[in-house]
């Protein structure tokens, strides 16, 4: 095989000789209707082997005979010629196609651009959404090999049953890479951030290469993510009218904090922002305007109104039940359907004999206890010193290799709601978690160190810390609420968790969020609203709050005693059933209609008003209404009144 292409050519011409010609001359002589002569004979033994060699084999003269031959091997060279080129063709294409270089010609399909853990909650809730339509398509690019991409999307994800999975190999900041997805035909474009450091800026690159590609034309929303705060304005822009730009870091702890003050929050998050039961729709009903926002609230069978979204694209939140909805104006609603259906005689349902008094019940200090210190510990701290009542103390105990940040949070001015202490410990030692005093806290919160930092896997240090904690648990026979931050959707399954213990995948909630925004790109203002540092937001508060405990009242009874309160109800939770510390699932929009007997250990899930500014010495005031702007968001809130609509000009 090392020789030239001439000397392999010729040896393969003398091996097809020294077998055809010997072979076509035992068919002749041993044929019985050969000729007799010996020169008929040969050319009888020339004719077989020309046709067996396809050269012709034509006989006469010998120039006859040699144009025969040199006719037959021009038509031998040119159909290997074609079939090599047929063949070389089919291969490159197949190559191609399976390097994923190919584009896609579908039109109203997803876009997913770029590559990390969540693309798997990403992709799977595009799935579910385009799985409405006859032949849905989500088309996934990034810099990684095509077939591995698909085979670990089909396997985590499973049967996708009509919805197609085209993954495509390229770097999502090379233009000429996102012209295979024809991004201009998407319903939408997702840019997921990776797991390297320089995430966010190669998050900005895909943007401006979105930018590049589709121009000033009207393309599709663009829905991104970045970690660092420093990046948001900087991916704002290049994401341009169009895009709507998250930040996970921030986002993760807010969502750790309401789930450390409200226990049980996270699962029902999850349920609100997946596409499976009920969730947040924007609905269109030009009958409502004029009407007050307590009489919307009951106008439905099962939807639970929230608030509006107003003709400038703000999201107003729990409202006063006396505000109107003005024209323009679009419901926000939990419902299980995008219409939902009306409810026959809502005032019916109402039992206001049931109702609890509506006496103000005055929030009360709370003690947590933070295992652990990260990158986003800093924004833990800061959210609950800004949130907690005053009186609070968080107490925070990390390993001896701790970030500078935790030893300076000591002292630092907490205008007089959180006091904070700091100490060194291993919190894998059951005798060192003992001391600790754990079941006097109201919530034990458990962060791992960052990927970066250490040499191991980020979640085995917050599981060896889980599987301590639910040690003491079980010696204790007491339920510990904790709630833990694990950085690998894997490790959930793995994690030691006790019945009021909960874990926040890092970037879970971000990757649920921008899958709804894609879907529903009028829910954006919702979420920036709904997961605001400014507290309130989604909380569970016990049921005896809103009817007397025992007694037996509808859903709407509840949905009304909320209003009273400033708070939109939408849904509820049992109590733990007997013999069992765990607490059953929330059950989200049920119908207005439903009558249980309601005991002093259920809860009701309300989305709730911000909670009252504490002013103390140091404190910043805070703005009006009480409500903070996030950084980036277009801030100015409007409050409805009794006597105006809420769609009116902002406040100054």
């Amino acid at each position: 095989m090392a020789r030239s292409t001439g000397t392999l050519l010729g040896w393969l011409a003398v091996c097809c000789l020294a077998v055809v010609v010997p072979v076509s001359t035992l068919l002749v002589w041993t044929d019985p209707q050969a000729p007799r002569s010996l020169s008929e004979r040969l050319v009888a033994v020339w004719r077989t082997s020309a046709e067996t060699l396809r050269l012709g084999g034509i006989t006469g003269a010998p120039l006859r005979m040699l144009l025969s031959v040199v006719l037959g091997l021009i038509a031998l060279l040119c159909v290997s010629t074609l079939v090599g080129v047929v063949t070389t063709g089919l291969g490159d294409r197949l190559e191609e196609l399976r390097r994923g270089r190919s584009t896609v010609l579908e039109r109203g399909h997803a876009v997913v651009l770029g590559w990390s853990d969540q693309v798997f909650t990403v992709v799977g809730e595009l799935v579910a959404a385009q799985s409405a339509r006859s032949r849905g398509v989500v088309a996934v690019l990034a810099d990684r090999d095509s077939t591995e991409m698909a085979a670990a999307l089909h396997t985590a994800l499973g049967a996708t049953g009509g919805v197609r999975i085209v993954c495509r190999s390229g770097s999502p900041a090379d233009p000429d890479a996102l012209a295979l997805l024809t991004p201009s035909a998407a319903d939408s474009v997702l840019v997921m951030p990776s797991d390297d450091d320089n995430a966010d800026l190669e998050v900005i690159r895909v943007l401006l290469a979105l930018r590049a590609l589709l121009g000033a034309q009207a393309g599709p929303p663009v829905v991104a993510a970045v970690r660092d705060e420093r990046h948001l304005t900087a991916a704002r822009l290049a994401a341009g009218p169009r895009g709507t730009v998250l930040e996970t870091e921030a986002t993760t702890a807010r969502l750790l904090v309401q789930a450390a003050r409200n226990p049980g929050l996270v699962a029902a998050l999850r349920d609100l922002l997946d596409l499976a039961g009920a969730e947040f729709h924007v609905v269109d009903e030009p009958e409502a305007e004029g009407l007050e926002f307590g009489e919307i609230a009951l106008r439905y069978a099962s939807a639970c109104p929230v608030g509006l979204l107003l003709p400038d694209g703000r999201a107003l939140l729990t409202p006063a039940a006396r505000t109107r909805c003005g024209p323009g104006d679009r419901l926000i609603v939990v419902a299980p359907d995008e219409r939902p259906e009306r409810a026959a005689a809502p005032e019916a349902h109402v039992d206001a004999g049931v109702m609890a008094p509506a006496d103000a019940v005055p929030g009360q200090p709370a003690r947590f206890l933070l295992l652990g210190w990260n990158s986003r510990a800093p924004l833990v701290t800061d959210l609950l010193s800004r949130t907690v009542r005053p009186g609070s103390v968080l107490d925070v105990v990390t390993g001896p290799r701790t970030a500078p940040d935790a030893s300076r949070l000591v002292g630092r001015p907490g205008g007089g709601r959180l006091t904070a202490t700091h100490r060194t410990g291993e919190l894998t030692r059951p005798e060192q978690a003992a001391g600790l005093d754990l079941f006097g806290y109201d919530c034990v919160i458990v962060l791992g160190p960052d990927a970066e930092a250490v040499s191991f896997g980020p979640d085995d240090q917050t599981l060896l810390t889980l599987l301590t904690l639910r040690s003491c648990e079980e010696e204790a026979g007491r339920p510990l609420p904790v709630v833990a931050e694990l950085s690998d959707h894997r490790s959930r399954a793995l994690a030691p968790l006790g019945p009021r213990s909960a874990a926040v995948v890092r970037a879970e909630l971000t990757a649920l969020v921008m899958a709804r925004i894609s879907h529903a790109p009028a829910l954006a203002s919702l979420f920036e609203e709904l997961f605001a540092s400014r507290g309130g937001a989604l909380a569970l508060r016990p049921a005896s709050r809103y009817v007397l405990p025992g007694r037996e009242a509808s859903f709407a009874t509840v949905v009304v005693a909320a209003l009273g309160r400033g708070e939109c109800a939408i849904g509820y939770r049992a109590h733990a059933p007997h013999g069992t510390d765990r607490p059953g699932d929330v059950r989200l929009a049920p119908r207005k209609s439903e009558r249980r007997v309601w005991s002093a250990g259920d809860e009701v899930l309300v989305v709730a008003p911000p909670d009252p500014p504490v002013v103390s010495p140091g404190d910043e005031r805070p703005s009006p209404g009480g409500r903070r702007t996030l950084p980036g968001m277009r801030g100015e809130e409007r409050v409805g009144t009794d006597d105006s609509p809420a769609s009116g000009p902002p406040l100054d």
